[in-house]
């Protein structure tokens, strides 16, 4: 089950949308379809991949920590080695392009930790269009760096003050804007969900990942036993397994966010816990945590990619089905992972990538020798500093924060007194 079958995947998917966004949706479908059968766009897409984004990544051999855990051999793709650090922008791009192609100017779109939001950014500004990025008021305060970039890079940057104010309010924000303008705008949502034909589209984008690791592990002989990607809303993983999912081999595993413990609220789990429920949300239908009355239940994670309350559609049926596997990973086994890929191999992990590092760490030492596993490192860890440095290296960071504070008033009273003096 590749593809949706009209936009369904089972019972999962779907266009559950306002009439408003009907048209904007069908057509979308529309100029997709026609898009991705035109080998002029195909070649534009690949030329764009190859000199833009850094395509292909590489597939990097973890031999120390392969000595360290014993077991089977680990692989890592590095696609946090893509342009604006992470996988995000293989669809960000492949979106802009398509909408350039059907005379869009103006982009939306909606991010968590900040990274699709500095793709669609960085995509923008390297096609000349308009760009308005939704974030989450929480998500604005820890993921600075990256608001930081995409405001470098042009974009407009909304804090998003209603509801959980995380991802799932940013992409509401979203869908309302592109309800309001659908005729001078599209909407590049940044996960493999939301209505059709955004599954579908997401992943054909993000399926690079997945035909680069196919084409690599079979140039080293590599006996894939298990390739592991973190899950949020799963637009990482469902590339990465993409060319694989009609094949009963290699397992594909997807690890959720486990947060601080297993009550409600406490962490993001939707396919491997027990309080997600079927529901209808952002226009689609899958696996969401809500409460009785169908409203959505707090979440929480270190990670703010994994925090989203629900799953892309054809994660949910091939969960469902039995094909992909979910786990998840506390968030002191991520950081742990970050720690271990850091000093091991001289990779650092963005703290989503690092959920399917926890799985990595634990799942070797079980598996035979001449067997490999391959992790998909979505992301680079630098935007997570604000994150990692507070748990690594809480002295110094107070002691570096307070600096930066007493030098940015200092300068802000130079300055003060320079304008005033000027003014005299």
């Amino acid at each position: 089950m590749t593809h949706s079958d009209n936009g369904f995947f089972d019972n999962f998917g779907g266009k559950y949308v306002a009439e408003v966004l009907r048209r904007p949706l069908d057509e979308l479908e529309i100029a997709f379809s026609e898009a991705i059968k035109d080998p002029d766009f195909i070649k534009e897409l690949e030329t764009i991949q190859r000199d833009y984004i850094g395509r292909e990544t590489p597939l990097l051999f973890a031999e120390t920590a392969t000595k360290l855990l014993g077991g089977a051999q680990i692989y890592i793709k590095l696609e946090g080695l893509a342009n604006t650090g992470a996988h995000k922008i293989n669809n960000a791009i492949g979106q802009c392009l398509l909408a350039k192609r059907m005379g869009k100017k103006r982009i939306i779109a909606e991010t968590g930790a900040g990274q699709h939001g500095v793709a669609t950014a960085a995509a923008c500004a390297k096609l000349g269009l308009d760009c308005t990025v939704y974030m989450g008021e929480v998500d604005v305060r820890r993921q600075q760096p990256n608001v930081a970039a995409m405001e470098l890079y042009g974009a407009k940057v909304h804090p998003v003050t209603s509801g959980s104010r995380t991802l799932k309010d940013a992409v509401n924000e979203a869908m309302r804007d592109w309800a309001a303008n659908p005729d001078s705008t599209h909407y590049v949502l940044g996960s493999a969900l939301g209505p059709a034909p955004f599954p579908d589209m997401v992943r054909e984008f993000q399926s690079v990942i997945g035909r680069e690791v196919e084409r690599q592990a079979a140039e080293r002989n590599l006996d894939v036993a298990a390739m592991i990607a973190c899950v949020g809303g799963g637009s990482n993983s469902i590339g990465f397994f993409a060319p694989f999912i009609d094949k009963a081999n290699p397992r594909l595993i997807g690890v959720e966010a486990g947060g601080i413990g297993d009550g409600i609220g406490q962490n993001a789990v939707r396919m491997s816990g027990k309080a997600a429920r079927d529901g209808i949300m952002h226009g689609y239908k899958s696996r969401f945590l809500l409460d009785e009355d169908g409203q959505t239940l707090q979440t929480r994670s270190i990670s703010a990619g994994l925090d989203y309350c629900g799953i892309g559609p054809q994660l949910a049926t091939l969960g469902r089905q039995g094909r992909v596997e979910f786990t998840y990973a506390r968030d002191d086994e991520a950081l742990n992972a970050v720690k271990f890929f850091a000093r091991n191999e001289g990779v650092l992990f963005a703290m989503e990538s690092a959920h399917a590092g926890a799985e990595a760490i634990k799942l070797a030492p079980t598996l035979p020798k001449d067997k490999a596993i391959i992790v998909n490192m979505s992301g680079r860890g630098d935007k997570d500093v604000f994150i990692t440095c507070p748990v690594f290296r809480r002295d110094e960071w107070l002691a570096f924060l307070h600096a930066e504070i007493d030098r940015l008033e200092s300068d802000t009273d130079i300055h003060n007194a320079k304008i005033m003096g000027e003014t005299k």
